[in-house]
């Protein structure tokens, strides 16, 4: 099939349209109601190659293992409903796959709908789009999500494709976002930032008052591709005592330190610089912004702050990449 075009599969007095990665993203594709962006339903046809760690797995054991949203119960009913397909032609549910085979499984996609703020565009050259991203929404197709994301509505709104992301954000945060408009682009801010020669620092707003003085938190971090979120691994105590005071995390996780140091507070809440040392360049917010973490581990100082409060005007008037 052509790059972008639509199938039509045929069945007794119906024709359903499917969609699959390839299919442009269009306006008509999302319905905004009550600060609220939806995405309408669609049938889709998700394509995967076999890869080495999947080669001679069951059909239906590698969907339930790897693709966790469902229960093995509904893979083995849609491999033998046809709608789990391998090279194209139905299998039973105990088929073994082998590498570079083609498995395609056919849904009713529902994408979560995201908040209906804006992906505003702050600057637009050539070989590079700056923008304000709104919480909620991931950068790039995960998990559930593949039209409400900043790269789906990018190219239902402003027709921006391909786009690469520079850096990232987590799905429940917002900020400023770098994307480049072709590879060559990207892969030159890549060397930057691993060189040195670009850095990155964010602005918070926490709940409670941040302790004055300046300190830095090693994690293990874990990146949920599926959710497009990070979350720390479970952690102990090992505040040194002095002024930098540090959190020893266990697990398996890649380590990130991050230092953070207070701006302002109005004594409800703060205003913190977050300046990553080390880690990958979209986990370091989880350290200090994930409000499902547990800070008791961490310092006593802190356990008022657990929860971001995100606001666009902050951001613009703060926030930064330098």
């Amino acid at each position: 099939m052509a790059a972008g075009a639509v199938e039509e599969r045929h069945m007794p007095d119906v024709s359903i349209v499917w969609e699959t990665p390839s299919t442009p993203i269009t306006p008509e594709d999302f319905i905004h109601h009550d600060g609220v962006r939806f995405v309408r339903p669609y049938f889709f046809e998700f394509i995967a190659h076999v890869k080495e760690r999947w080669d001679k797995k069951t059909v239906t054991n590698l969907f339930a293992e790897e693709f966790r949203q469902r229960p093995l119960d509904y893979y083995c009913e849609a491999v033998n409903a046809g709608r789990i397909l391998v090279n194209g032609k139905r299998v039973r549910s105990d088929y073994v796959v082998r590498a570079s085979q083609t498995l395609s499984h056919f849904v009713h996609r529902h994408e979560p709908p995201v908040m209906g703020e804006p992906v505003r565009i702050l600057e637009l050259s050539a070989d590079v789009v700056t923008i304000w991203k709104p919480p909620s929404v991931p950068v790039h197709p995960c998990g559930q999500y593949r039209k409400n994301t900043v790269l789906g509505i990018l190219e239902a709104e402003h027709s921006l494709k391909p786009l690469y992301p520079i850096h990232r954000l987590d799905r429940l945060v917002s900020g400023l976002l770098i994307l480049a408009r072709n590879a060559d682009t990207a892969d030159q801010f890549r060397k930057e930032m691993e060189g040195g020669k670009v850095a990155k620092s964010y602005i918070a707003k926490v709940k409670g008052v941040f302790p004055d003085e300046e300190m830095e938190l090693s994690a293990s971090i874990v990146y949920d591709a599926r959710e497009g979120r990070s979350t720390v691994e479970r952690s102990e105590n090992s505040a040194t005592g002095n002024s930098h005071q540090h959190t020893k995390l266990l697990g398996k996780g890649k380590s990130a330190c991050t230092k953070f140091k207070r701006l302002s507070t109005d004594g409800m809440y703060s205003i913190v610089e977050c300046t990553p040392l080390t880690g990958r360049t979209h986990q370091e917010l989880a350290l200090v912004l994930n409000e499902q973490q547990d800070w008791k581990g961490f310092c006593r100082k802190v356990q008022a702050w657990m929860t971001l409060i995100p606001s666009e005007e902050e951001w613009m008037m703060l926030g930064y990449a330098h």
